[in-house]
């Protein structure tokens, strides 16, 4: 595969693309460039439509998981969401840690930022923040979050050990992460480790479970936790596109697994209460302002 910067580059290019077409049409397309059955972004996703704080216009259908489902998050907490795309997770995470808390979504595609934007803009939320920037060099100070969650993204970052070291700088001491991504069991064909699309499609780029597992292990994370696993299966359209016949049925038939795993774990410390001020009536209005039953606006 390529370098580094080259990675970075197709993966940008391809969630710029994704950025500017609703979840229809990504769903029926891989980026707009190939026939509609080669479903290589969605093939992985898990159903949001019916979690609190679902916003329809954000949900491009990208992930791979639920990471707010487990991410045990509380009013007034500070969240970060790494590789945050159209908001979907900011906007999940924000109705659990409520208007007292806030929200941070990174991205380092400017379209999928606008788009978050925007999405905030529409739904009234002045609590949720997107920032422009590498989830390996992340824009935010240290010991920021009491949360992080992220959704099928660290596999799209080819230094994910600098990632999950950078996880370990933002968070505050006692907090915790829950991230969804890609994982192997067993070695994938050569022929759909060197594709591109694949890559950025979230294949190629997964590394080997118990690689990834030790990399947070080795980062100093405690009470590491697997706390949902899945089987993804690839489609036989997409795989004629890079085995024959044979190369299907032995890979389909062979001891490669690639699974998509929630994990949670914890930086060592105790959490320090800090005491907020108590909001005045007219700031809880402005907070919650154009949220779907507010009497406010």
């Amino acid at each position: 595969m390529n370098n580094d910067t080259t990675l970075k580059n197709i993966v940008k290019e391809k969630y710029s693309q994704i950025a500017l077409q609703d979840k229809g049409d990504n769903a029926a397309s891989c980026c707009g460039a190939t026939p509609s059955s080669n479903k290589i972004y969605n093939i992985m996703m898990d159903d949001y439509s019916q979690v609190e704080g679902y916003a329809a216009d954000a949900d491009l259908g990208l992930g791979c998981g639920l990471p707010t489902a487990f991410a045990q998050i509380h009013p007034g907490d500070t969240v970060i969401d790494l590789g945050s795309g159209a908001g979907n997770d900011c906007f999940v995470a924000r109705h659990e840690t409520g208007p007292e808390g806030k929200v941070i979504g990174i991205d380092f595609t400017e379209a999928m930022i606008s788009k978050a934007r925007l999405n905030a803009e529409k739904l009234g939320y002045n609590n949720v923040e997107f920032r422009l920037g590498d989830i390996d060099q992340m824009p935010v100070n240290d010991n920021v979050a009491d949360v992080i969650v992220s959704n099928c993204v660290l596999n799209l970052v080819p230094d994910k050990k600098a990632v999950i070291n950078e996880i370990m700088r933002v968070l505050k001491p006692g907090g915790h992460f829950s991230i969804s991504d890609i994982v192997l069991v067993g070695e994938l064909p050569e022929a759909l480790r060197q594709d591109a699309e694949m890559y950025a499609g979230c294949v190629a780029g997964a590394i080997q479970k118990d690689e990834y597992l030790g990399f947070i292990e080795a980062a100093g994370f405690r009470n590491i936790q697997v706390q949902k696993s899945k089987t993804i299966l690839i489609p036989d359209d997409i795989l004629t596109r890079y085995l024959d016949a044979q190369g299907i049925e032995d890979f389909q038939k062979g001891e490669t697994g690639i699974f998509s795993i929630t994990v949670y774990a914890e930086k060592a410390g105790d959490k320090i209460k800090v005491q907020k001020p108590k909001m005045t009536i007219a700031e809880v209005q402005a907070a919650n302002c154009c949220e779907p039953g507010s009497a406010c606006c």
